[in-house]
């Protein structure tokens, strides 16, 4: 996988790897059911090929991929030592790989089979991935309100983060709702790794009923000329967000 991590310029792009069997399969089969193309590179060499999945057998463990009308360039594709794949699901670049293709026919027709892959990476955009922050005990941005606004710092929880910006519930409505509006120095205290403060400016708002009938607003806020080494605390405070899922996550398998 590595040849085609080199061309994704992973500085902007957030790379985690998924491991779940469950997880691969219904991603693979989203990529199959939207009719993605899948860039398909054999290793060693520079041309490109584009395929499609065909159907994810998990009890076969196999995956059915359409091969090409060029006869060569299935030889070389069954007779390479690694073939790398890269598609594009809902903004996420995919990326797998396998050690061995195989010929085979599905419904009568000439195609490739391989093995179900044990990972493969996504990468999103940084400032598109997002992680839902605890509930439980929210981590909470404090907005210094302006006169107009009744005046103070005032705490909100978040809903979620990003290296673009926060979501942030506003349950009394004491922000507004106005697009493109600043907020100065906001102070976010991200717990075990520090506190950073921003710019917010508000790019979207939705107004919600709950379901006990209460109504609660969510802001979607940008981060306005966050200094580097601050964003570099989101991205590690989002890292450890991930990693805490991931063990619940294994720890539920």
């Amino acid at each position: 996988m590595h040849s085609l991590r080199q061309e994704a310029d992973l500085e902007n792009w957030h790379d985690f790897e998924v491991e779940s069997r469950r997880e691969i399969i219904a991603l693979l089969r989203s990529i199959g059911e939207k009719n993605q193309l899948i860039r398909m590179l054999v290793q060693g060499e520079a041309d490109v090929c584009v395929t499609s999945i065909l159907e994810v057998q998990p009890d076969n463990d196999a995956v059915i991929l359409d091969c090409s009308i060029d006869r060569e360039q299935n030889q070389r594709v069954v007779g390479a030592a690694a073939v790398h794949f890269e598609t594009t699901l809902d903004k996420i670049r995919i990326l797998f790989s396998s050690n061995k293709v195989e010929k085979c026919l599905y419904r009568g027709n000439p195609a490739f089979r391989m093995a179900l892959p044990a990972t493969l990476i996504r990468l999103q955009r940084r400032e598109f991935y997002r992680m839902n922050t605890p509930v439980s005990n929210p981590v909470r941005v404090a907005i210094p309100l302006p006169a107009e606004l009744g005046g103070g710092n005032h705490p909100f929880p978040l809903a979620d983060i990003s290296c673009g910006g926060i979501a942030i519930l506003d349950n009394k409505q004491l922000l507004g709702d106005t697009i493109g509006h600043n907020y100065v120095d906001c102070r976010i205290d991200l717990p075990d790794v520090g506190a950073i403060v921003t710019t917010l400016q508000i790019r979207n708002s939705l107004d919600m009923t709950l379901l006990n009938n209460k109504s609660n607003r969510r802001l979607g806020c940008q981060f306005i000329d966050i200094p580097r080494p601050m964003l570099a605390q989101v991205q590690r405070y989002i890292t450890k967000l991930e990693r805490e899922r991931n063990a619940r996550l294994a720890g539920l398998g």
